[in-house]
């Protein structure tokens, strides 16, 4: 008689455990909402979407805004569904994080005041603002020979992310000290300073670190710079110092989008 009570209380005990299972499976299942946003789905949690009350996901998830749905039974809403990733980075993370490079400031921002996020929509507009005044802001990188400022070239450009991008580049690769490349420098922010800078002789080279090609001499490190430029959206604006006569002789380039 006592083995059948156990064996009773056991089934119950397992009976009301899956019971709490299926409930947490069905509880998780109902937390998960899916979006359809301009074509793209998306799934998320309910509470990543009602995070900021009175937003308009807030409103669609709690019944406060009519929402259609797609033949699948989706919500559907009518808007960018590529940016609509960044909305919901947003929802995710707190703080706004876009990708190296991003140039759809505006259409964002339009897409947070129409999911009526004031906080990203402030933070995009500050953001654009930011680079409208640094693209107006010449920024420029010298790279020169500590015994002698006239060897050496100037870079201007009213992009700091394209001279950061040169910098980066000339730096890493003096770090490395490849063969030909001088191995005493300095760096500040806007001045790369050898201490016995390459001049422009038979079999010296300058090697910049991209597909592992050497770059010769100072006149090719401009021709690359260029071609860095073009690549970038850039145009040469002018040589800065045309008395020379030749691009390749002047003593600096001048770059603007």
């Amino acid at each position: 008689m006592e083995r059948k009570t156990n064996r009773r209380e056991k089934e119950c005990e397992e009976n009301h455990s899956n019971s709490e299972g299926s409930e947490q499976d069905r509880d998780y299942k109902t937390s998960l909402i899916t979006l359809n946003v301009g074509g793209y789905l998306y799934i998320t949690q309910k509470q990543t979407l009602t995070k900021y009350p009175d937003s308009f996901l807030e409103g669609i998830i709690n019944g406060k805004i009519m929402c259609p749905f797609d033949a699948d039974g989706h919500y559907f809403i009518d808007r960018d569904g590529l940016l609509f990733r960044h909305i919901l980075n947003f929802l995710r993370n707190g703080e706004l994080l876009l990708p190296e490079g991003f140039r759809e400031n505006q259409l964002l921002a339009q897409e947070a005041d129409f999911f009526q996020l004031k906080v990203l929509s402030d933070a995009v507009k500050s953001r654009w603002e930011k680079e409208q005044l640094a693209s107006r802001e010449t920024t420029f990188l010298e790279i020169t020979d500590s015994h002698d400022r006239s060897q050496g070239l100037r870079i201007f450009c009213n992009a700091p992310d394209f001279i950061a991008k040169i910098k980066s580049r000339i730096v890493l690769v003096s770090k490395s000290r490849l063969d030909g490349f001088p191995e005493e420098f300095s760096v500040s922010s806007n001045i790369i300073q050898f201490k016995y800078f390459i001049k422009s002789e038979n079999g010296t080279r300058l090697v910049l670190k991209e597909d592992n090609t050497f770059v010769c001499t100072l006149e090719t490190l401009k021709f690359e710079a260029i071609m860095m430029a073009l690549k970038c959206g850039f145009r040469l604006l002018t040589s800065l110092d045309c008395s020379k006569g030749s691009i390749v002789h002047s003593d600096a380039l001048h770059f603007i989008k």
